[in-house]
């Protein structure tokens, strides 16, 4: 498969999870990426930096399309932190983090986004309001409370899997509680 096919098929999948998720301007989309795992090998052990900023750079333009923030969850060596633009950390009140993510420590997607966002910063943790998860990198800690898992038409980007979230605010009150009807 190309890395054309790939950044298609992330495109196609965001802008179907942003449909879905009723996605406004100003809302978060959190990403979630293992180039390792799209190229067909274990995650964290194949990354590949041209890859990363071939799709890091198709999913900016359909965010940007649609005025949603993205954010770039890092690896777990740095303790799965969020690159994103410093307008983002400044409207979400966001605590920045000292720390600039590599290849072998970020990831080659987190780096990706560091070296290709307008200006970036590093924030510890985010509350999204939707999410791309590819490779099973485990995203679910950034997305708000009540996660609704999205099915996608597309199920994976290359040879990795693509899990797809969306949020709603909890339903509470009971069995006495009435509620919105949902579209």
């Amino acid at each position: 498969m190309t890395m054309e096919k790939y950044t298609q098929q992330l495109a196609e999948a965001a802008e179907e999870l942003i449909t879905v998720a009723k996605g406004k301007p100003g809302q978060i989309l959190v990403l979630g990426c293992s180039s390792s795992e799209v190229l067909g090998n274990k995650i964290g052990t194949g990354g590949s930096s041209e890859a990363a900023v071939a799709m890091f750079k198709a999913l900016k333009e359909v965010t940007d399309k649609h005025g949603i923030c993205l954010a770039v969850q890092c690896c777990e060596h740095l303790n799965r932190a969020l690159v994103v633009e410093a307008s983002t950390m400044e409207r979400y009140n966001l605590e920045e983090v000292t720390v600039r993510p590599m290849p072998k420590a970020g990831g080659a997607m987190g780096t990706a986004a560091y070296e290709n966002f307008r200006e970036p910063v590093v924030v510890e943790k985010i509350t999204a309001h939707m999410g791309l998860d590819i490779g099973q990198t485990l995203i679910g800690m950034h997305l708000k409370r009540v996660a609704v898992p999205v099915r996608l038409q597309h199920k994976f980007i290359g040879e990795a899997v693509l899990t797809a979230a969306r949020v709603r605010p909890p339903l509470i009150g009971g069995e006495r509680a009435k509620y919105p009807e949902t579209k």
